[in-house]
């Protein structure tokens, strides 16, 4: 039997430019600086909104591949409402219902990793029912 617990991940976004993606995910995603390392330029750092902290790593090109993130939010109409007032959502980018349960939208930050944010619909339903 453990006597430990998995709690969160902290999921490390390669990129070329960490300047640019600081600012993207402060300034259109509404995360916050938690830290960076002591390195000029910063070589490494993190960000914070609510629960969900996301790291950052320079990266050589040949390391750069697009990671794909799953992010639960308690309401992502709300969200997607937030970030159409900051301009930055792409024309095709919508809110819907999936046919595996949930309720989401997905973009694309500068170096090209993917970012769903959803609910799960199936949960929600029982929390309701």
């Amino acid at each position: 039997m453990n006597t430990f617990q998995f709690k969160k991940v902290h999921p490390i976004l390669g990129t070329r430019d960490l300047e640019r993606a600081l600012d993207f995910y402060i300034t259109r995603l509404g995360f916050a600086l938690a830290f960076r390392d002591g390195s000029n330029p910063t070589n490494y750092a993190g960000l914070r909104r609510d629960e969900v902290e996301l790291h950052f790593q320079w990266q050589g090109e040949d390391e750069m591949s697009t990671t794909r993130l799953r992010l639960l939010v308690s309401d992502p109409d709300a969200l997607f409402e937030e970030y159409k007032t900051r301009q930055f959502l792409p024309e095709k980018a919508n809110v819907r219902n999936t046919p595996w349960g949930t309720r989401e939208f997905a973009i694309y930050d500068p170096d090209h990793n993917a970012l769903t944010f959803g609910r799960d619909l199936t949960k929600l339903e029982m929390q309701n029912g």
